[in-house]
C-alpha cells in the first residue's frame, strides 16, 4: 500500500501545491486560466507532437485498445445522456453532464499517473485514450449542444461550426502534424526535439498545478441537485473503467501492459473539459464544478484502490 501511494500522493501534491497557493493569495484569480492556457496551447500540444513524431505506427494503431477505451467512453456517454434527457433535462445540458461523465482527465492527470506507475511504455495508450477523448467524445457533446440551443437544424451549418471548433483545437492538430513524420519516415530534427521536450516537459506539473488552481476558485452554487452528481460521479469512477476492463480483458483479450493502462486511464476523475463548455455555452454549470472537484478528491482512494488491486 505504501508503494502504491508514493506512487500517487506526488501527483495529487501538484494538485494541492496549487489550491494552497491560489487559496493563500500568492497567485491571483487569473492565473488558472492563464496556467490552464500556456498547457492547453503550447506545452501538451508540444509533448503530444514529440510523441506522435517519435513514434512507429505500430504503437498507436491499437485497435483493440482503441474500441475498448473509446466504447468504455461512448458507452457511458449515451448512458448519462438517455437518464438526464428522460429527467426532462435540456439536451444541452444533458449532454454536458454525459461529458462530465465520461470524460476522463487523460491530459492534466492521465500523462503523469500513466508515466509514473507504467513508465515511457504507457505514454502511447495514453495519447490515443487523449486523442478519443479530448477529440472525439468532445466533438460529440458539441454536436449536441449546438442541437440542442439552434432553433434551426440544419446540418450544414452544424457540421460547419463543429470543423471550426475542431479545427482550432491545439490538442487535435499537434499530434496531427506529428503523424506527418511517422508516415512519411522523415526524422525529428535533433533541435527541435529538444525544443519539444523542453516545452513538452512543463506540461504535466503545469497542468496538475493548473488544476489546483481551479478547484481553489470560489464559486456561487446554487441547490444542486445532489442525486445527479452523485450519479455522474459513480458512472465516471466506477462505470466506466468496469466497461473498459470487460471490453479490453474479456471481449478482446488484450495483453496486461494495455488492458491495466486502459482501466488506469478510465478510472481517472473528469477533467476540466465539461466545465469549460458549459461555461463558453453559458449553460448550467453547478452540477459539471462540483463533478470535477468531488470526482477529483475521490479519484485518491479509487485509483489507490485499482493499483493495490493490480488488475
Amino acid at each position: 500500500m505504501i508503494s502504491t501511494l508514493l506512487i500517487v500522493l506526488p501527483v495529487f501534491g501538484l494538485i494541492l501545491t496549487g489550491w494552497l497557493v491560489r487559496r493563500m493569495g500568492v497567485l491571483g484569480p487569473q492565473a488558472a486560466s492563464e496556467l490552464n492556457r500556456f498547457v492547453v496551447y503550447l506545452a501538451l500540444p508540444a509533448l503530444l507532437f514529440d510523441i506522435v513524431a517519435r513514434a512507429r505506427p505500430a504503437e498507436i494503431w491499437q485497435p483493440g485498445f482503441i474500441v475498448s477505451f473509446g466504447l468504455g467512453c461512448v458507452l457511458v456517454f449515451a448512458a448519462t445522456l438517455w437518464i438526464r434527457w428522460r429527467s426532462e433535462r435540456h439536451l444541452a445540458d444533458a449532454a454536458i453532464d454525459a461529458l462530465g461523465s465520461s470524460y476522463a482527465n487523460t491530459g492534466y492527470i492521465g500523462f503523469p499517473l500513466a508515466l509514473a506507475v507504467f513508465g515511457p511504455a504507457a505514454l502511447a495508450p495514453t495519447l490515443i485514450a487523449s486523442m478519443i477523448t479530448v477529440c472525439a467524445i468532445f466533438a460529440v457533446a458539441i454536436v449536441l449542444i449546438e442541437i440542442g440551443i439552434q432553433g434551426e437544424r440544419r446540418p450544414g451549418p452544424l457540421l460547419w461550426k463543429t470543423g471550426k471548433s475542431l479545427a482550432k483545437n491545439p490538442l487535435l492538430v499537434a499530434p496531427l502534424l506529428g503523424a506527418i513524420f511517422p508516415l512519411t519516415g522523415a526524422q525529428l530534427p535533433e533541435s527541435a526535439g529538444s525544443y519539444l521536450k523542453l516545452l513538452g516537459g512543463a506540461a504535466s506539473p503545469c497542468a496538475l498545478v493548473s488544476l489546483g488552481l481551479f478547484l481553489a476558485e470560489k464559486r456561487e452554487s446554487k441547490r444542486e441537485d445532489t442525486g445527479a452528481v452523485g450519479l455522474l460521479i459513480g458512472l465516471k469512477l466506477v462505470a466506466q473503467p468496469l466497461v473498459t476492463w470487460v471490453m479490453a480483458a474479456l471481449v478482446f483479450k488484450l495483453p496486461p501492459a494495455l488492458v491495466q493502462p486502459a482501466v488506469l486511464l478510465a478510472a481517472l476523475p473528469t477533467g476540466t473539459g465539461p466545465f469549460m463548455l458549459a461555461e463558453f455555452y453559458q449553460r448550467e454549470a453547478g452540477i459539471t464544478s462540483k463533478v470535477i472537484i468531488c470526482s477529483t478528491v475521490l479519484s485518491v482512494l479509487t485509483l489507490t484502490g485499482y493499483l493495490m488491486s493490480g488488475v
